[in-house]
């Protein structure tokens, strides 16, 4: 699965209209909204917009006609089999009308033109857990999780060690499990946040 390496933008003029698009990494739906806010011009007559995390998506036509702006974002997005990104095409409307089909030529082609041009990077989806490990085995176990790829998002400490919060990468979560309970000799166990649902 791919992602983008880093926000990317590119301009083009379409029959007198101005369309500049704005593409970018995210990891959750808040982190797309705050980009859209951020990145959205009030002076322009259309921000429209699609974001793709995972299964959960979103797209608006900010007043174009409907399904004519944001679904074909999302859909350059889709096309080119991106994950976790978010794409706000802007337009300054140039006084001649494009149509339903030239609306959605124009904000697709816009924004698959910047995530074609934008670098990209494997999008290694990650589990988040929790371990409880003891002062004397803190080290060792921050040091192998790491060395696994994992990242330590939290350490919290308590009377007799710490508690660590991880994200551990999907594929290597059975792994991780075995590497905590091997690591502290059968003391701790690393615990996943869907592992409690089950």
């Amino acid at each position: 699965m791919l992602t983008l390496a880093r926000s990317h933008s590119l301009s083009q003029e379409i029959r007198k209209s101005r369309f500049l698009a704005h593409a970018a990494p995210v990891t959750d739906e808040a982190e797309a909204r705050a980009f859209i806010a951020a990145q959205s011009d009030l002076s322009a007559t259309h921000n429209c917009w699609a974001w793709r995390i995972g299964q959960t998506y979103r797209f608006n036509d900010d007043g174009e006609p409907g399904g004519t702006a944001g679904k074909p974002i999302l859909q350059a997005i889709d096309g080119q089999g991106l994950d976790h990104v978010v794409v706000l095409v802007i337009r300054w409307f140039g006084g001649i009308l494009l149509g339903s089909g030239g609306l959605m030529r124009a904000y697709g082609g816009t924004a698959a033109m910047t995530l074609v041009a934008a670098e990209r990077v494997e999008h290694i989806a990650m589990t988040r857990g929790t371990v409880r490990v003891a002062f004397s085995e803190l080290a060792r176990i921050k040091a192998r999780l790491t060395s696994l790829g994992a990242i330590i998002v939290e350490e919290a400490f308590i009377a007799t060690g710490a508690d660590l919060m991880v994200d551990v990468p999907e594929g290597l979560r059975d792994q991780a499990k075995l590497l905590a309970r091997d690591v502290t000799s059968g003391h701790s166990f690393l615990i996943f946040d869907d592992d409690r649902s089950l």
